[in-house]
């Protein structure tokens, strides 16, 4: 079973191309309240997606499952729609599954998880040290269907300096046995093409496979369409990209690898680079 690829664009031709090449989740991206200022400084990208994107995505889509990520729970204003009207908004245009980001307590899910009223599947991004010391009492609320853990915010949360300090330090581990012992599907953070990544992508594949993950994000070094000239030099970077992860992926499940041993690679490369940054 290959780790389910999500890839975020609100581009309705990228989004068939990334269909086409084998991603799994086309992901459009709602959420702007309160993420520049949390992320300010750092090398992200703010999506500015909207609910005609949503609507745009899906008359394209043939097999891939549409994932759109609200903001965070909020009420009404003069400015903005409450959550229950966004998503409301979010199920009428199209979307297959809704993930809900920066939340802390299980109030804020329940209160998602109502307002979703299995319309759609649901997805919880763990990305905050509230909802990590939370979980428990998370995952007693029925409804749950997906969780994915969103590193940059939680090492952000944590006052850490490398968004997979994280993964090294055992936090995600700890989690992917909760979500485990619970039977909900999970994925973790992002991966780049094989060879890229201040932690080469391809240890972070293979930590997906020990820790028993289903899903990751193709981030923008796997694929930044900003800065290719063509259709076709995206569609030569989707294809040969995910060509080379689903091979690694298949040495994984045929144990070709030392999981343990990636682990404390991957350790040891973190400490170097906090040490060093």
């Amino acid at each position: 079973m290959f780790l389910n690829l999500m890839y975020i664009t609100n581009h309705p031709e990228i989004a068939k191309i990334a269909e086409s090449a084998g991603t799994d989740c086309i992901f459009v991206d709602l959420e702007y309240i309160g993420k520049a200022d949390r992320q300010k400084g750092l090398d992200t990208v703010l999506s500015h997606h909207t609910f005609a994107d949503v609507a745009n995505v899906r008359s394209v889509l043939k097999k891939a499952k549409l994932l759109v990520r609200c903001n965070p729970i909020h009420e009404k204003s003069d400015l903005i729609n409450s959550t229950e009207e966004e998503i409301d908004a979010i199920v009428n245009n199209g979307a297959d599954i809704i993930m809900l980001p920066y939340f802390k307590k299980a109030e804020e899910v329940a209160r998602f998880l109502t307002a979703v009223r299995g319309r759609t599947k649901t997805m919880l991004l763990v990305e905050t040290p509230g909802a990590v010391k939370n979980i428990d009492s998370i995952l007693k609320l029925p409804g749950i269907d997906y969780i994915h853990i969103g590193l940059n915010d939680l090492s952000i949360g944590y006052g850490q300096k490398f968004l997979f300090e994280p993964l090294a330090d055992g936090t995600v581990g700890m989690l992917c046995k909760k979500f485990k012992d619970k039977g909900i599907p999970y994925g973790f953070g992002g991966i780049a093409s094989l060879g890229k990544g201040l932690i080469p992508s391809e240890y972070i594949i293979k930590e997906h496979y020990r820790l028993g993950s289903t899903a990751a994000i193709l981030s923008r070094s796997f694929c930044n369409a900003e800065l290719m000239k063509s259709f076709d030099e995206i569609r030569s970077a989707f294809e040969k990209g995910l060509q080379q992860i689903r091979k690694l992926e298949q040495e994984c499940q045929n144990g070709a690898f030392d999981l343990e041993k990636n682990f404390a690679e991957i350790q040891e490369k973190v400490e170097k680079i906090v040490a060093e940054d």
